[in-house]
């Protein structure tokens, strides 16, 4: 009889939960994160098209500052030539002919990414070449003639130490330069233009 009421009490009693399963999607990446892989792969692109055609073995500093200049036809910073009655000028009252370029803060925070994405994608830091020092004299040159040209100087500013949540957002994130109708903001990161578009000629440095 006591087995027989075991019996019915275990059939009457609630079917267990079934375990939590364990192949959880992983997150999504960060906004930093894909915009990284993107503009990796839109230097890759432009090695395969490179004339002659580039490997990343062979990439130095020269080639570095080779993209960055053609990343310059995708800009939407106006850029005021040294003849501009305009040059210097942080608010220019009319329009003017002179160039668009990729602002300084675009450029050198896209070398922080492809810096990071190439020692990630097994590139060892002292052969680098996004950290090259060709490369960061030619930042320092385009920070520096763009202060000129829109008369907007480029001061280091004291701020707080960022909290872990917003690092990422924070690199990702760029507001420096001037847009053609001469409001501030900078380009974000490589356009999508660009990395649709084989580079078919290259600067000599």
């Amino acid at each position: 009889m006591e087995e027989e009421e075991n019996v019915k009490a275990a059939s009457a009693a609630p079917p267990a939960p079934d375990p939590p399963s364990s192949t959880t999607s992983p997150p999504p990446p960060s906004r930093y994160e894909s915009q990284k892989r993107r503009d990796w792969n839109t230097f890759l692109q432009y090695l395969r098209n490179h004339k002659p055609p580039l490997t990343l073995a062979r990439c130095s500093g020269a080639h570095v500052i080779e993209f960055l200049k053609y990343l310059d036809q995708f800009g939407k910073t106006k850029v005021h030539v040294t003849g501009c009655p305009y040059f210097g000028h942080p608010n220019p009252p009319a329009p003017c002919a002179c160039p668009l370029k990729q602002a300084w803060g675009s450029l050198d925070a896209l070398i922080g990414r492809l810096r990071a994405a190439y020692e990630e994608n097994g590139g060892r830091p002292e052969s680098n070449p996004f950290g090259a020092r060709a490369v960061r004299i030619y930042l320092r040159e385009v920070r520096e003639g763009q202060a000129k040209a829109r008369g907007i100087p480029y001061e280091k500013k004291k701020r707080k130490r960022p909290s872990a949540t917003n690092i990422a957002d924070s690199a990702a994130a760029d507001t420096s330069g001037t847009a053609a109708d001469g409001s501030v903001g900078g380009d974000n990161g490589v356009s999508a233009a660009a990395a649709s578009t084989a580079a078919t000629t290259t600067t000599t440095v």
